[in-house]
């Protein structure tokens, strides 16, 4: 004769939940919006930025800041991809991580 005994189960699941008052909430974060338009124009929260330099220093300016602002990169749908790489290139070299690129539901066929 053959006895196995399995443990009991369970329908509960234990949770360890925190203990006081909540931390205050977090102020929301400073979005930068980047466009570049189907010509490989820059626009840096609307505003045309007139070269690679303005724009690199405009990169630099914000990931230097304690909290680094979230940027948007949002490419025209027909802009070349070379000027797209080219501001994101930028971007990681200068040292920006909070970055993220919007709109791409533009490209779904």
């Amino acid at each position: 004769m053959l006895i196995i005994t399995i443990p009991i189960q369970l329908h509960s699941v234990n949770l360890n939940m925190p203990v006081g008052t909540p931390p205050p909430p977090t102020a929301p974060p400073v979005v930068v919006q980047i466009d570049v338009d189907f010509d490989g124009t820059v626009l840096w929260n609307g505003e045309i930025v007139p070269d690679k330099a303005a724009l690199e220093a405009r990169l630099k300016a914000a990931a230097d800041e304690p909290v680094q602002p979230e940027v948007h990169l949002h490419p025209n749908k027909l802009v070349a991809y070379k000027y797209v790489a080219s501001v994101l290139a930028s971007a990681q070299r200068l040292g920006v991580t909070k970055l993220g690129i919007i709109g791409n539901e533009q490209f779904v066929q």
